[in-house]
């Protein structure tokens, strides 16, 4: 008995712990389903993004009533895991063959050029990716060349946020301790207890407006750390068509997220 429980009721882990389980679905197929024991979670959850099913579970939730909320869930991820084979794919980079690169809620014309090294340009008909010849190294060049666009992508955003900041700083507390560009998986922005501020970098692909609100959002956190009526009320008095934008995330959000991935990802 003792040993049978210490299977049930697993051990408080220190560390997020990850692991797979296969999970039959309503139609007979098979999925892997990504185990995540995190000690900060506060519940069984189970999510769906562009990487696949993922289950979280609490600290001392015992491996059974993680197999029992998934076989309670099957028809609803069943219906998550087809509304995203059922989007169009997120494109990858791949050279001389990509034509168009999202860029602040445009498609942006792609010209491919020959070049001694690899760089990405911005030329009155477009941008201009220039690239050695590919040789036996592709692989090699090719992660160059995702480099390239992510450090592109960084830039302009860099650029976004540097035109956006002078206008929101005064009346915040202080200004963040630094500023961070990350390829989040579910956040669009988060700012730490030291005062540093990080936001996703698929930002720099949809509308600006977007990009601007998430921005906002993350500099009332210096004001209130939580989401209480006094966040929002900050929030709006900066920022009054938030709303919108919040929408607009929750309309092309997950694209957004699938194409940077897609574009920059080794």
């Amino acid at each position: 008995m003792p040993g049978m429980l210490h299977r049930l009721i697993a051990p408080k882990p220190r560390t997020v712990e990850r692991d797979e389980v296969s999970l039959t679905l309503p139609a007979g197929d098979a999925v892997l389903v990504q185990r995540v024991r995190d000690p900060r979670a506060k519940r069984i959850k189970l999510s769906v993004d562009e990487r696949g099913a993922r289950l979280t579970l609490p600290a001392r939730a015992s491996l059974v009533s993680g197999e029992r909320f998934l076989q309670e869930h099957r028809h609803w991820l069943s219906a998550q895991l087809e509304k995203y084979s059922s989007n169009d794919a997120a494109p990858a980079l791949v050279r001389g063959i990509t034509d168009r690169l999202p860029l602040r809620g445009e498609q942006v014309p792609l010209h491919w050029r020959e070049g001694r090294y690899t760089r990405l340009t911005r030329e009155p008909d477009g941008l201009h990716f220039h690239a050695p010849a590919k040789d036996a190294s592709a692989r090699t060049g090719d992660d160059a060349l995702r480099r390239t666009l992510r450090e592109f992508y960084e830039a302009e955003a860099r650029t976004d946020m540097g035109r956006w900041l002078p206008k929101y700083l005064p009346g915040l507390p202080r200004a963040p301790a630094r500023l961070r560009l990350k390829v989040m998986s579910s956040q669009w922005g988060s700012l730490s207890p030291d005062g540093s501020l990080a936001m996703d970098l698929s930002l720099v692909l949809g509308r600006p407006s977007a990009f601007e609100y998430v921005l906002v959002h993350e500099l009332c956190h210096l004001i209130h750390a939580d989401h209480s009526p006094r966040f929002w009320h900050e929030v709006e008095s900066r920022f009054p068509a938030w709303r919108d934008e919040r929408e607009y995330f929750h309309a092309q959000g997950r694209q957004l997220k699938a194409s940077l991935r897609a574009l920059v990802s080794t």
